[in-house]
């Protein structure tokens, strides 16, 4: 079992930044394949970031490339997400969320989700 608690999100205008933080607890995060999605109101949940287990790979959506990167501190137990040149449509719910394999974008597959942090980019 994995808890995960993200934290850090916030109101920020246009432009600004924003590091989102999740930590875990329970079984070492290590063992887990993490990802970040996001939920904006009446819209799906997605992808936004995933990172293997030693942080040696990255993977992003196209909206996010560029402006989002993902990190882990095993040691830690944490992840990271820091959101720079933030636009209005970043704007929703972030979650974190652990799996064993790299089906990145494959929701079903993710075993542990956070409660998730909300993030508001006003323009």
């Amino acid at each position: 079992q994995v808890q995960l608690v993200e934290s850090g999100g916030g109101l920020v205008q246009a432009g600004g930044s924003l590091r989102l933080s999740c930590v875990a607890s329970g079984r070492t995060v290590g063992s887990y394949v993490m990802g970040w999605f996001r939920q904006a109101p009446g819209k799906e949940r997605e992808f936004v970031a995933g990172i293997s287990w030693s942080g040696g790979s990255t993977y992003y959506a196209d909206s996010v490339k560029g402006r989002f990167t993902i990190s882990r501190d095993n040691a830690k137990k944490m992840v990271y997400l820091q959101m720079n040149s933030l636009k209005p449509e970043d704007t929703a719910n972030y979650y974190c969320a652990a799996r064993s394999d790299l089906a990145w974008t494959d929701i079903r597959g993710y075993l542990y989700w956070g409660q998730g942090t909300q993030v508001t980019v006003s323009s």
